[in-house]
């Protein structure tokens, strides 16, 4: 069984919902970004750490990828054009959407306060409204960010659409992209890993 050891309310609900999707049992270990228990793991003290047997993976994306890879599902096959497809827009959620989110959250609570500059959320809000409008040009006619194929970049562009609620960026009420995680949301998976989330909370 996989352990996750993180807050539910971070990061870690990719990696959740990740094995959700992939009907693999796993046991969440609540830890503070920072604290103690996650810096043993992990020296930049970020969530969520995974536990495979006695292997240690850290950070979100690569734990993501790796479970699908070794799962063989939610992923195309490493060396092909639609994974290079695939990571690109994996790449691209990290860079424009989390990153304007991130930054948001590092000058609200997340860094010491005197080292805030509380004033950057405005650009943070409105790189990430840009990054929106890329995505519905790069989204086409599919169901998913790959077309019928639904992948970890879904998955990571979902949990970073939750985020943003969160953050109180505002995101398209209709439309496209609106369709768009309004289907990530109805996923099964998707409602489980969020129904443990609450538990958890």
């Amino acid at each position: 069984m996989y352990k996750i050891i993180g807050m539910p309310r971070t990061r870690a609900m990719r990696v959740m919902w990740v094995l959700e999707e992939l009907g693999e049992p796993y046991e969440i270990e609540p830890a503070a970004p920072q604290s103690p228990q996650i810096l043993t793991y992990n020296p930049s003290g970020k969530v969520p750490v995974l536990l495979d047997g006695d292997a240690v993976l850290t950070d979100s994306v690569a734990i993501c990828t790796y479970l699908a890879d070794k799962h063989g599902k939610l992923t195309f096959p490493a060396g092909t054009l639609d994974r290079a497809r695939q990571d690109s827009f994996t790449q691209f959620c990290v860079d424009e959407l989390e990153g304007a989110l991130w930054t948001a959250a590092k000058n609200s609570f997340a860094n010491p306060e005197d080292v805030r500059v509380p004033e950057v959320k405005k650009a943070c809000a409105f790189d990430f409204a840009r990054g929106l409008k890329t995505l519905e040009a790069r989204l086409g006619d599919g169901p998913y960010v790959m077309g019928e194929t639904f992948t970890i970049a879904d998955i990571i562009i979902g949990h970073c659409g939750g985020w943003a609620v969160a953050a109180k960026f505002d995101l398209p009420k209709d439309g496209p992209l609106a369709a768009y995680f309004k289907r990530l949301r109805e996923r099964p998976a998707f409602q489980a890993m969020m129904a443990k989330v609450q538990a958890l909370s």
